[in-house]
């Protein structure tokens, strides 16, 4: 077994502590946005009691509008950021642009490969739950390991069973978790000989021995202080069995970023958590399972009310279901009814429950995504852009963030790995050096940047308008210039803008074609000039035309 100190254990541990008190306050909110969201899935946040409990019904959901709402709005951030059907991303180095030109092409292969190993991995499928987290809980993690078969793996730990630590530019750079995994599986990522010896004998015991749960603790940090890590290593990964021998570790490993994605919804101060619109919904989903539970009750009693019965009926067969026939002996006053008479008020009721489910939907940006659909009449394309830039100005922070703490450190991850791999392209010759740099053309990402172009859309209209009783007001914009901006803003890939070389050459040769053109037009008004000028007779058995010629 991999050995560390007892003191190395010792800070380990206290490390994993600190981590666990600074969590706590999240942890009750998270339980109960479990049990009214997402209630199969975070038994980690639960006791074993109450999983056995709630994992054979579901007393919280009677509708299901609010997990509908967010998995609407994760689904949709799925397909706006990083969808698995289209480019989302370009890569670019800063300062450079030689459109179109080898280190461009470069770029452009890079990221191509990249987008293809994401497919062929279960990267989209792990990105799909870590949204769903996000909008619920408001933190989400998923870690990024190289794999032997499709060369990275994604894992999602789930909410309860992991920690966030921030470094002081309030960014997570400490992840930690408690989980449990059997002695096969183990020994399948570490190898027998880093099992402890109770470990170890369960897995060679074989069968149900082999599949008990071990408790196992995970902490990645930067690696900083003592530690057998090498100081290259930016961050150290540990993994050791919570019940084993002090000093003893399953594995301890550095890496040279961040092995994992760890992006929260929006942050409060100094918090390591953030906060969801799942947090922000959470009043109104439950005041939506009341009401819900109310109205079925109004119509429970009002369909088959509590009834009063003469006491000649009891122990006598009693048919209460329609066309039912009940026999008795005695007064015309014998029989049943109800015991009160209910009116409840379902219309209402029914109203108001549409009122809370809308302001779910709103609270979980569903009608952004289905914006369209929810037209009562057919607009034109520019109100609906018009109403699409202005939704989105709402996720503007939070596209922002999670660029910044998902998709970033992601492409990081991901290209270094492949790097290390040599499954990247050989770089050009005379490509400068320096960090390369991400643009997203994602639909959301474009969306955002196209909202920004909107004011030189504005001031190209106030040209044109201006430039039939204004003609100097062309020459002020930079034509190429703009053309090429506003299209690198919405999107437009490179390889489809002819470079500047290429637009310098095609204006030179319509140049070139226009003058030769003109001189094919001018010619025969020259030769018949020429013609004229001979036939001019100028006296001294000369004509006009030699008369000329001398003179020149």
């Amino acid at each position: 077994m991999p050995q560390i100190s007892a003191e190395q254990h010792k800070l380990l541990k206290q490390t994993i502590a600190q981590l666990r008190l600074d969590r706590q306050p999240y942890w009750t909110l998270w339980r109960e946005l479990a049990d009214f969201l997402l209630p199969k899935r975070y038994v980690w946040l639960q006791s074993a009691k109450e999983a056995r409990v709630r994992n054979a019904k579901n007393p919280f959901i009677l509708d299901s509008t609010g997990t509908f709402a967010a998995r609407t709005l994760a689904g949709g951030m799925m397909n706006g950021i990083t969808s698995p059907s289209r480019p989302w991303f370009k890569l670019r180095i800063p300062g450079f642009d030689d459109d179109g030109g080898p280190v461009s092409m470069w770029c452009d292969e890079v990221a191509r490969r990249m987008m293809w190993i994401m497919g062929e991995s279960n990267f989209y499928n792990s990105m799909a739950v870590l949204y769903l987290d996000l909008v619920v809980f408001g933190s989400a993690a998923s870690l990024i390991y190289e794999d032997d078969e499709t060369d990275i793996r994604c894992y999602n730990p789930a909410l309860g069973e992991f920690y966030f630590g921030q470094s002081h530019r309030l960014a997570v750079d400490t992840f930690a978790r408690e989980f449990q995994q059997t002695a096969k599986q183990l020994c399948q990522m570490f190898g027998e000989d880093a099992l402890s010896p109770t470990t170890k004998l369960k897995y060679k015991k074989g069968g149900s021995d082999a599949l008990a749960l071990i408790d196992v603790t995970h902490l990645i940090e930067p690696n900083l202080g003592e530690s057998a890590v090498p100081k290259k290593f930016a961050y150290r990964e540990t993994y050791w069995e919570t019940g084993g021998p002090i000093g003893t570790v399953l594995v301890q490993r550095g890496f040279n970023e961040l092995p994992g994605i760890f992006p929260r919804w929006e942050c409060t101060a100094n918090d390591s958590y953030g906060t969801s619109p799942g947090m922000d919904a959470l009043p109104d989903i439950i005041q939506l399972q009341q009401e819900t539970k109310r109205k079925a009750q109004g119509l429970d009693k009002m369909i088959n009310p509590p009834i009063v019965a003469d006491i000649q009926l009891q122990h006598r067969p009693t048919a209460l279901m329609p066309n039912g026939i009940t026999y008795i002996a005695g007064a015309n006053n014998v029989g049943a009814k109800p015991l009160y008479q209910i009116s409840a008020p379902i219309n209402d009721m029914t109203n108001d429950i549409r009122e809370v489910q809308g302001r779910i939907k709103e609270t979980f940006f569903n009608q952004l995504f289905d914006m369209i659909s929810q037209l009562d009449t057919v607009r034109s394309a520019a109100e609906i852009d018009a109403r699409r830039e202005e939704k989105l100005v709402l996720l503007g922070s939070v596209l922002e963030r999670f660029e910044n703490e998902a998709l970033d450190p992601a492409i990081d991850r991901i290209y270094n790995i492949m790097m290390r791999k040599k499954l990247l392209p050989q770089p050009p010759p005379g490509m400068p050096a320096g960090a390369i740099e991400v643009q997203y053309v994602s639909i959301l990402s474009v969306a955002q940047r196209a909202v920004a172009a909107a004011p030189m859309e504005r001031w190209l209209q106030l040209i044109g308008s201006l430039a039939p009783i204004h003609q100097e007001a062309l020459d002020i914009p930079n034509f190429d210039e703009l053309i090429r901006n506003y299209g690198n803003d919405i999107g437009v890939e490179s390889r489809n803008m002819n470079t500047r070389e290429e637009v310098a050459a095609q204006r030179a040769a319509k140049q070139q074609a226009a003058m030769q053109q003109q001189a094919a037009e001018t010619a025969p008004a020259l030769a018949q000039g020429a013609k004229t000028l001979s036939e001019t007779d100028v006296g001294g058995g000369s004509n006009a035309l030699q008369q000329l010629l001398a003179a020149g």
